[in-house]
């Protein structure tokens, strides 16, 4: 399953950079997140990891972030790797006159009989799910508002 989402940041593009870049602040942006771990000695590099810990209402979520390359400030791949899903994210970041325009394409692979059923019958919660985060960035990147005080 592939799809891809955008956003306008109303941030220069080395401040988004800078904000996005720094993993403290994903609990501010990421719904959910309660843990990361560096698994790597060069962390934000490309070939670095780093776990995911995500707590989805009764649901407990575990992943692992890979950057696979990072060409900043111009863009950032990376995948995550969670139980029966193998996820790549692309991100582009365009410069528009003192913004910054957030390009994200995603494509989900799954394994596992209930995930694919679950990519065939609901890929529009993906998305939604995928826009979400981008939301809450700009959210908390424009107005410092954090998903922690919702």
């Amino acid at each position: 399953m592939k799809y891809s989402n955008e956003i306008v940041v109303d941030l220069p593009r080395a401040e988004f950079i800078q904000k996005m870049d720094n993993p403290e602040n994903m609990k501010h942006w990421q719904r959910g997140l309660v843990a990361y771990e560096l698994l790597s000695k060069n962390p934000g590099q490309e070939g670095s990891r780093m776990s995911l810990s995500y707590q989805m209402g009764k649901r407990k979520m575990e992943m692992v972030e890979t950057i696979i390359k990072r060409n900043l400030p111009e863009e950032m791949h990376t995948t995550y790797d969670a139980k029966g899903v193998h996820n790549i994210q692309k991100n582009y970041f365009r410069d528009e006159d003192g913004k910054t325009r957030w390009i994200s394409e995603s494509e989900f692979q799954f394994s596992g009989l209930g995930m694919k059923l679950m990519g065939l019958l609901m890929p529009g919660a993906f998305k939604k799910q995928s826009l979400k985060y981008m939301q809450d960035f700009k959210n908390f990147a424009e107005n410092g508002i954090s998903v922690l005080d919702q």
